[in-house]
């Protein structure tokens, strides 16, 4: 049995069908991406899973119980996490306030102890600016704030949102690093949104893409890697 599965899951805004039949499984453990273009239904997925928007079809099991219908916190404490796109952090808490924020369902103190410690050795610049306000980092510290606030959740699933928009390819490259690492090391499920698709497959097992709302083309990501002119007319020339 699966982590997560989605079956035949539409999601509407209004009129507008943003997803047309999404299926796919997540197995325990497992790096997984969901490409596609700006507009192609990632971040509604995401959403989907997460309780910020309610399916109008179909199934959202965690290991084979339905999740719709939960709300947000509820998923949360069922054990999914999102790092939302665009960092979304608190300007105006300090960082380690905002790390704080993602232990909120948590009551297990000497854990939350232990994985504050955990997020400062894998982000040691986090570490150096406890101290600072949210709004005062960088887009990559940022971004490393996000993941550890996620991280703190503790999840079973974590989801993550574009964690290279709008950043250096160094700093891309040391996140997704950072990634596999806890991937690796925790066996924390991840399910990650990118349009960077080379960065996203290089660190993932297997893909889904997405087009006008529907999964067009799915395999592992070695076997995706190697159609890269089809890959390309899908995820818009990118």
């Amino acid at each position: 049995m699966s982590l997560l599965e989605l079956s035949d899951i539409e999601t509407n805004y209004g009129a507008v069908r943003a997803l047309r039949g999404i299926s796919l499984k997540v197995e325990e453990g497992a790096m997984i991406a969901l490409l596609g273009a700006n507009g192609a239904g990632k971040s509604t997925t995401l959403k989907s899973i997460s309780g910020m928007v309610k399916p109008a079809q179909g199934q959202i099991l965690l290991d084979g119980k339905s999740i719709i219908g939960l709300t947000p916190n509820q998923i949360v404490r069922q054990g999914i996490a999102q790092v939302p796109e665009g960092r979304k952090v608190f300007k105006n808490l300090t960082v380690r306030e905002n790390l704080a924020m993602g232990a909120y369902a948590r009551s297990d103190h000497k854990g939350i102890t232990d994985d504050l410690s955990l997020i400062f050795t894998l982000f040691p610049r986090l570490k150096e600016r406890e101290a600072q306000l949210g709004g005062s980092l960088s887009g990559g510290e940022q971004q490393m704030l996000a993941i550890g606030r996620g991280l703190m959740a503790r999840p079973r699933l974590l989801l993550l949102d574009e964690p290279s928009l709008g950043l250096a390819p160094i700093v891309i490259a040391d996140i997704f690093a950072t990634l596999l690492r806890v991937n690796r090391e925790r066996k924390m499920t991840m399910l990650i949104v990118e349009q960077n698709a080379n960065i996203a497959m290089k660190s993932t097992s297997y893909a889904y893409v997405l087009q006008v709302g529907k999964i067009v083309i799915e395999g592992t990501s070695v076997e995706l890697r190697s159609k890269g002119k089809l890959l390309e007319s899908y995820m818009g020339g990118g």
